[in-house]
């Protein structure tokens, strides 16, 4: 069974929303901070989409149809793990306007093994040129290991 889904303010849902427009066309990515107990989002940590450098993590996708937290965030995010306001979540935008969970979020959340690279839930909004159509959260689910759909938010017209 996967956890319970983070509560995730909607002041805070807002800010990721802007944060997509901002980046728009290009996908956008950062994370959410807060207190494990009560898993609930305090912050908004908005990250480098290294898919804008040269060297592209994922190969020739570009920065419309991929996302990777640039170095320096990474080891940000990282680093936030052990502190007093961890990373709770992981976001990201889908410039096609469909929030869902792709293969390739799936294989980049993932170590070799099949489990999560990160204690992290995965927030996934899709956006196109007129509005946000949705967002959707996805925590682990260690019986299906799969991630799956935990919460569902609706759009806005940003």
């Amino acid at each position: 069974m996967a956890d319970p889904p983070v509560d995730i303010r909607r002041d805070l849902l807002l800010e990721v929303y802007r944060q997509a427009r901002l980046a728009f066309p290009s996908e956008c990515c950062g994370w959410l901070i807060g207190q494990r107990a009560p898993n609930r989002a305090q912050g908004i940590r908005p990250a480098n989409n290294a898919q804008r450098a040269a060297h592209r993590p994922l190969g020739g996708r570009g920065v419309e149809q991929a996302y990777a937290i640039e170095g320096g965030d990474l080891l940000a995010f990282c680093g936030s793990l052990d502190s007093a306001l961890p990373a709770l979540v992981v976001y990201h935008s889908h410039t096609n306007g469909a929030a869902y969970f792709s293969a390739t979020d799936r294989r980049m959340a993932l170590d070799p093994w099949g489990t999560p690279l990160y204690p992290v839930q995965q927030l996934v909004v899709g956006i196109d040129a007129a509005q946000i159509s949705a967002a959707k959260l996805f925590a682990w689910d260690e019986q299906r290991r799969a991630f799956i759909e935990v919460a569902c938010y609706p759009g806005a017209a940003i």
